[in-house]
């Protein structure tokens, strides 16, 4: 049986309407259970507002748009924090909080007890590694039984799952802050994690941004290239299959997207998969992965040998001298001396950056859909 993913070339002029529009195609209104909550997850792969790194404001505002004027009312965002993300810095910096505040929908974080807490849930479906990485029970927020859940990735690559989307998305939300012991085993982390949001939430949807897509050594320090296209799928193995093809990979070549493609837990093969809208078949960017000091360090530690010895680096307090490294390679190091000046660069050249400053002064919807774009100039990052 084929799976449907919406695909469309968008533009910053009226971008909440491609949305909506998008959303549509994709199945929405089909895909979630009505009268039930729906949770918002977006995805802050780090506080600072690089581009293509996290959800972006007009893909949550669209997003909010295309649920209410679905019947979707009862609305939450749901946030986590990592060892590398301040989840208070990055909804601030990356302007999701005006647009939130806009729209009344309430935020929820699944690191304070007073919003959710975590309990032992024991998964009806065959896990693969879960089960065997946490002993002595796996834990998920209370908060998401019973609740729809759309995802809100972007299209990037990722150092240690070559990609990372609507399947990774799930790695913050439902698992607790020990989450790194899984590294070793990502690719069967989040065929697992599927599996249980499969079980535990009535409808799943998700909408990627690629507006500006991330090549290279992401989720964070990437390289930002401008192509706007946007993608919707109810079949969150199909969106990412999608996505991984466009940026020149094979899908059923990445091993977290064929092993779901073969638990029936969605549907890889790009053959089965139909697009909606606008045909993105012949996408290929050629995009490569590569490697940075922290990935460097990571595929030492969790996939040479030496992942023998995890349970001394990781679950002993000699992993807060790794925490400690990872900030001050990304935010003392990366940030200020490097991706700083990306960031900039693409907010005055690039006409999704003059969208993003659009919404320093507040959201879309507070002004109009029709914000105006940035001159054309040069775009650093070679255009579509």
């Amino acid at each position: 049986m084929k799976s449907r993913v919406a695909a469309l070339r968008v533009r910053p002029e009226g971008i909440l309407n491609s949305i909506e529009r998008l959303c549509s195609l994709g199945g929405l209104a089909k895909a979630l259970a009505p009268g039930r909550t729906t949770i918002l997850k977006d995805n802050i792969s780090w506080h600072f507002p690089f581009p293509g790194a996290n959800t972006t404001p007009w893909q949550l505002e669209g997003t909010i748009r295309a649920l209410r004027s679905s019947g979707f009312v009862d609305l939450a965002c749901v946030q986590n924090q990592t060892v590398v993300t301040n989840a208070f810095k990055g909804e601030d910096l990356n302007r999701y909080v005006p647009v939130l505040e806009r729209h009344g929908v309430p935020v929820l974080y699944n690191f304070r007890d007073r919003d959710m807490r975590w309990i032992e849930y024991r998964p009806k479906a065959r896990l693969r590694v879960l089960d065997r990485v946490f002993p002595e029970g796996i834990r998920i927020p209370d908060y998401f039984e019973g609740k729809n859940v759309v995802h809100l990735p972007t299209v990037k690559c990722h150092i240690y799952t070559t990609t990372t989307g609507a399947m990774k998305n799930a790695f913050g939300g439902l698992l607790h802050d020990h989450r790194h012991y899984t590294h070793s085993w990502i690719h069967q982390t989040l065929v697992d994690l599927l599996a249980i949001q499969r079980e535990i939430h009535p409808g799943i949807f998700a909408v990627m941004d690629g507006t500006t897509a991330g090549n290279g050594p992401g989720p964070r320090t990437m390289i930002p290239v401008v192509k706007g296209v946007m993608l919707a799928a109810a079949d969150q193995v199909a969106i990412d299959a999608v996505a991984a093809k466009m940026m020149g990979f094979d899908p059923m070549g990445i091993e977290y997207l064929r092993v779901a493609h073969e638990d029936r837990l969605g549907v890889a093969d790009p053959r089965d998969i139909e697009i909606a809208g606008d045909d993105v078949s012949d996408e290929s960017w050629g995009f490569r992965v590569g490697d940075n000091g922290a990935s460097l360090v990571g595929d030492l530690l969790w996939f040479s040998p030496l992942r023998r010895f995890q349970k001394l680096f990781f679950r002993t307090p000699l992993v807060n001298l790794f925490i400690l490294g990872s900030e001050i390679y990304h935010d003392y190091y990366r940030w200020p001396l490097r991706d700083r000046r990306v960031f900039e660069r693409w907010s005055r050249e690039t006409e999704w950056g003059a969208l993003f400053a659009r919404y320093g002064r507040g959201p879309l919807a507070a002004a109009g859909d029709e914000p105006r774009s940035a001159p054309a100039g040069s775009d650093p990052t070679g255009g579509r």
